[in-house]
């Protein structure tokens, strides 16, 4: 079985639905090859959030911060059916490691990335009186509270709709269906690979792998690889809870000092999330007892309506991975930068998307689409899906439109 593509999208995640829905709109045939199925790894199970990411303004990530933020700007417009804003309080507390100035300083700054005047940057201080505002949390040596807004998704709900623009731009969804090698040759990448229990191929001009947690076993399978730099995969865990506490987002700090969300999802309360090292098979990633317990342990502390509840007595919980690069570092400080990697800087034809966020996954897109772009336009025995003049049009008003 052969067929021809211009690229094979490895992944059907968040990032992968997002470089195959701007490669499609650009006008290239695309295909994407998915393991299991569409949103099945960290797309499925993050913690729900279209943010600009407040918590890495702490870090001096600020361009990251401003790209998320003018992306959420984009999903809240386009997309209000799946994304919608909703308040965020930060109690301060005697105990708590960030003063109320410092605080209110990056909240400032937040509003300042967001715009000023738009309505997404209002934030205020709430009364710690105010009882029915703060719908339960404890007020025991409470200095501060302030209100904030960003944004919440479904998750899996977004990726689906993302995947399915691109297949109704012309994409192919190859599912579930497993990468056996990709071979760059003179011609083009031959790509094989196993789909209802045939070993089948198909050629195509470039390769994006796009396979989240899987990205270092997808680029085994590649010849030649692209050139990652040390990576590490880090746990992710959050709980579900039978109580509906409010229908705010609750920005608390754990006891190691660690940002966690207590918030509403499905007539219910998230919680989450943890954050530690994983070497295990990301197929086989689950929450440990520890972190239900940690995280449960947060709850009551800041919610004493919640301290009846027992292990045994959690709705749900479930454990992503977010691929970072390898550092000596606490995870929770380390860059949240999309890393772009090639074969070859010059003329790539193996590219591989590590790391990323769900509220970035079109800018992550558009970066790719500028690297694919001098290959993809280059005239050659095998005709581009549209002329070169045609494609380099069609990304420039994509990205005056984006």
């Amino acid at each position: 079985m052969s067929m021809e593509y211009d690229v094979l999208v490895v992944g059907a995640g968040i990032q992968g639905a997002g470089v195959a829905e701007a490669l499609t709109a650009a006008g290239h045939r695309v295909a994407i090859l998915e393991q299991e199925s569409v949103a099945f790894g960290t797309s499925s199970r993050s913690s729900k959030l279209i943010h600009g990411g407040l918590r890495y303004l702490e870090s001096g990530q600020f361009s990251l911060v401003y790209e998320c933020l003018k992306e959420r700007k984009w999903l809240l417009t386009h997309k209000p059916d799946l994304v919608h804003m909703v308040p965020f309080l930060i109690p301060v507390y005697r105990h708590s490691r960030r003063a109320p100035w410092k605080i209110r300083l990056g909240l400032s700054l937040y509003a300042l990335l967001a715009g000023l005047f738009s309505p997404q940057s209002r934030f205020r201080a709430i009364s710690v009186q105010d009882y029915e505002a703060l719908c339960g949390l404890n007020s025991d040596d409470l200095l501060a509270v302030y209100q904030y807004y960003d944004a919440q998704t479904d998750d899996a709900a977004l990726t689906h709709e993302v995947i399915r623009t691109a297949l109704r731009g012309g994409a192919e969804l190859i599912c579930p269906a497993s990468l056996v090698g990709a071979e760059v040759t003179d011609r083009c990448v031959r790509v094989d690979y196993f789909h209802q229990g045939k070993l089948n191929t198909l050629h195509c001009r470039m390769l994006v792998n796009c396979s989240g947690p899987w990205i270092e076993d997808t680029n085994s399978k590649c010849t030649p690889r692209a050139k990652l730099p040390p990576l590490e995969l880090v746990a992710g865990t959050h709980i579900q809870v039978p109580l509906k506490l409010a229908n705010k987002i609750f920005y608390v700090e754990a006891e190691d000092g660690r940002a966690v969300f207590v918030m509403p999802w499905q007539g219910e309360t998230l919680v989450g999330t943890t954050e530690r090292p994983y070497y295990g098979d990301p197929s086989e990633v689950t929450p440990t007892l520890e972190e239900k317990a940690y995280l449960l342990r947060t709850l009551k502390q800041y919610f004493p309506e919640t301290r009846p509840l027992q292990l045994n007595e959690l709705s749900d919980s479930f454990a992503g991975l977010r691929v970072l690069p390898h550092a000596s570092t606490n995870p929770f400080s380390r860059s949240r930068e999309t890393m772009i990697c090639c074969d070859d800087d010059r003329q790539p034809r193996i590219v591989a998307v590590a790391g990323g966020k769900l509220t970035s996954y079109r800018a992550t897109a558009r970066s790719v689409l500028r690297k694919l772009h001098p290959h993809l336009a280059a005239t050659d025995h095998w005709s581009p899906a549209t002329s070169a003049h045609t494609a380099s049009a069609q990304v420039d008003a994509k990205e005056r439109n984006l």
